[in-house]
């Protein structure tokens, strides 16, 4: 029987560190070099196993400080990171879809950047896109007594049962804001990126390059991969190429990668071959480059590929993806100054933010007519 991955087993030890005691909640655990030491592997191995921990709620982050064990009230605890040391500050809770994958790093660092500056406590704790955990999560904050509220949406596309929690945040008069995206059925404060010139810039460079024949992957149970579909679709109307239904392929946050990989193959198999794919984000279309590597097709040199969020994925492989800006760190920054002004003025709300993305080119799109030659 295979032997479980590296960061696997130091997760587990470290949780046994925790459960019997020798870790204490509040308690500040090793530093990553003396868990590399300690365990005799790579930095990126540690990482893993202190993001896994942090993602279940066994561990916080204090921006400065280092890591620290978190107290799980209970296996049904939803994943929260409960910073426990006897603090004055003001405590502001953060609730996000994931924690530890993609974007969500930088747009954490950024907020918890900013309240740390500023004398706040912070209290992170995670949905998975999950409304029941969102439920669990809004329910943890409100009974912490929090002074702030920054939420990045679940599911925001559709109708959101847990606005009742929204509206009781507004009766006591605790300000929130949401990132990313924002429930339209309460028009709240945001900061946000313009999703649909985002998908427009993305589908436009490729219109532009000579492609007509584009398929776009977009996830529909958010509103960001609604509006990039938007774009996707604008793009074509004010180019005056003809659209075709499916030439749009969506999926939801419970279909695997695997599944809707399928799915565009079917397009893929045929001799009038799509020849650029316009990808939701940097994620999936690293997924889709996969995909062609594994059916001996060239990125760009047979199909054009465009992600966004200009993640560091974009740059992760030999081919280095063209993609849409999403601010990151400066969202969380940003996040974090509305946060702090809307607490310390106890009356009107800032202004709500929305970023206007840009597209950096890179080598995984070239021309229609390179393709042909």
């Amino acid at each position: 029987m295979a032997q479980p991955a590296k960061y696997i087993l130091i997760k587990e030890k470290i949780k046994d560190w925790i459960t019997s005691g020798d870790i204490k909640p509040g308690e500040k655990i090793y530093s990553e070099n003396e868990l590399m030491k300690m365990f005799a592997v790579s930095r990126h191995t540690i990482r893993q196993a202190i993001g896994g921990l942090v993602h279940e709620g066994w561990l916080y982050k204090e921006q400065g400080s280092g890591t620290f064990c978190s107290h799980k009230l209970s296996e049904d605890t939803p994943q929260t990171l409960q910073p426990l040391r006897s603090m004055k500050e003001k405590n502001i809770g953060v609730i996000t879809t994931y924690i530890s994958d993609y974007i969500f790093p930088s747009i954490i660092r950024g907020i918890e950047s900013y309240l740390t500056a500023e004398g706040y406590t912070l209290t992170l704790a995670c949905t998975n896109n999950d409304v029941e955990k969102e439920r669990h999560c809004l329910q943890t904050m409100l009974n912490r007594d929090i002074d702030g509220l920054i939420v990045e949406p679940t599911k925001s596309s559709n109708y959101n049962p847990n606005i009742p929690y929204y509206l009781e945040l507004e009766q006591k008069n605790i300000p929130y804001l949401m990132v990313n995206q924002f429930y339209s059925q309460i028009i709240p404060p945001h900061i946000i990126v313009n999703d649909e010139n985002g998908g427009y810039l993305a589908t436009e460079h490729i219109i532009k390059l000579g492609h007509e024949k584009i398929i776009g992957l977009f996830k529909t149970d958010d509103l960001q991969g609604i509006n990039r579909m938007r774009g996707f679709i604008r793009a074509f109307r004010e180019s005056g190429l003809t659209f075709f239904p499916e030439m749009v392929i969506t999926y939801t946050t419970e279909e695997r990668y695997d599944k809707l990989l399928k799915r565009l193959e079917k397009y893929l198999n045929t001799d009038q071959r799509q020849t650029a794919i316009v990808c939701y984000n940097d994620e999936l279309a690293i997924q889709v480059l996969n995909l062609l590597r594994n059916r001996g097709l060239r990125v760009p040199e047979d199909v054009s590929i465009v992600g966004n969020d200009d993640s560091f994925l974009a740059e992760a492989t030999e081919v280095k993806l063209t993609t849409i800006t999403h601010p990151k760190m400066q969202m969380g920054i940003d996040a974090a100054k509305w946060m702090v002004s809307a607490v310390e003025m106890k009356g009107d709300r800032p202004p709500s933010i929305v970023y206007e993305p840009k597209i950096i080119i890179r080598n995984s799109t070239t021309s229609f007519e390179k393709i042909q030659s």
